[in-house]
């Protein structure tokens, strides 16, 4: 349930792992709750001064944190700590919001520490540490994870989730305290303004957007693609996005195999939007997600999607309505789906319609930065 008695003027850590995230991400989100009168602090590692200035314009104050993402070494985890307790204790916070791991966790506990008063966990997705897999890496993750979240959520006020699948799973991994009040939000929201409908391309066109993690299915989407490519050589199949630091990431001779198959990296774009614009067909073939936001982006652009039968990813398509739905981890179920556009070239235009109308009634920013002040009680 949406907590808390509102008060106005009150002064507000936005915390997150990644800088461009908080203008991108959250950027809407801060100028709502600067629009209402609060004191927003904007906390990240990496604030260069082009996103500080970015922030700025949006009415938060930049705050550059030494925060240290995905490391399982308790040194940086316990510097980490000591390093947003003392900013917690300077700032002198009303509520924190924090999302990612890192942040949730770490962020939770010094914020205890430092007597802040509500504490907003949004669970953006389970991540690395809790997908499917037994690498000796990512159970050592997992079981850290675990620890971290377990600990931390006693120190949590409320914890927001962004599908029902993930907060069956924390429940299930006895992560929530009985007590803990939770909540869902339909992502981060998606400006349908700023993401408006664009004509389509003449011929098939399909695209990926995210990090090049196997977890995104990047490798199913390769498959798929290349195979694809090779039936119809006309046909254009596109990634845009970038090499991680993630044990879960592909190196860059992977990325060269898959662009030597014919997929056309555009690599790490500012703007997505000239990309969506050029493709008839979004992808996504994910193994899990919070709520993926690029799929947001390419509704409200009015383009159909496939993506997997997942937590997070299934949330976003009406089977046969808007796109379809296949297995993860289906190379083969991916390019049976993608063929239907091809044989069929209306249908991307039917479904992208019905996207749009999705984004428009379910994925607005307005209505999703609504919920989220009102567990944050701003």
């Amino acid at each position: 349930m949406p907590g808390g008695r509102r008060s106005a003027h009150q002064r507000v850590v936005l915390l997150g792992a990644f800088a461009p995230s908080l203008v991108r991400f959250r950027g809407p989100l801060i100028e709502a709750m600067a629009g209402r009168g609060h004191r927003v602090f904007a906390a990240s590692p990496g604030i260069d001064e082009t996103i500080a200035q970015q922030l700025r314009a949006l009415g938060a104050t930049p705050v550059d944190v030494p925060l240290v993402r995905a490391s399982l070494n308790p040194f940086s985890a316990l510097a980490t700590y000591r390093a947003l307790r003392d900013i917690f204790v300077r700032l002198r916070p009303d509520v924190v919001i924090a999302y990612t791991i890192t942040p949730v966790t770490i962020g939770a506990l010094a914020a205890r520490a430092a007597q802040v008063g509500r504490f907003v966990a949004l669970v953006t997705g389970l991540g690395y540490a809790f997908t499917a897999g037994r690498e000796p890496r990512r159970l050592l993750t997992r079981l850290a994870a675990w620890l971290l979240y377990r600990r931390a959520f006693r120190a949590v006020s409320v914890a927001v989730f962004q599908n029902v699948d993930d907060r069956r799973e924390f429940a299930r991994l006895r992560l929530l305290p009985r007590d803990l009040p939770t909540g869902l939000v339909n992502g981060s929201g998606v400006d349908v303004g700023h993401f408006s409908p664009a004509p389509l391309p003449s011929e098939p066109n399909f695209l990926m957007i995210a990090r090049f993690l196997k977890d995104k299915g990047i490798r199913e989407f390769a498959e798929a693609g290349a195979q694809l490519k090779r039936e119809h050589p006309a046909v254009q199949v596109r990634l845009v996005g970038w090499l991680d630091r993630s044990p879960d990431a592909i190196d860059a001779a992977e990325l060269q195999r898959i662009e030597d198959r014919g997929i056309e990296n555009l690599g790490e774009l500012a703007d997505v939007r000239p990309a969506i614009a050029a493709c008839s067909v979004y992808v996504l073939p994910s193994y899990r997600e919070g709520m993926p936001r690029s799929v947001l982006e390419a509704m409200a652009m009015g383009r159909a999607i496939v993506t997997t039968d997942a937590p997070g990813c299934r949330e976003t398509v009406i089977d046969g309505v808007n796109g379809f739905l296949v297995p993860p981890r289906d190379a083969a179920a991916l390019l049976v789906a993608l063929r239907k556009f091809v044989d069929r070239p209306a249908l991307a235009a039917e479904m992208g319609a019905a996207s749009r109308r999705m984004a428009e009634e379910k994925f607005a920013v307005e209505a999703v930065n609504q919920v989220m002040l009102d567990y944050a009680a701003l």
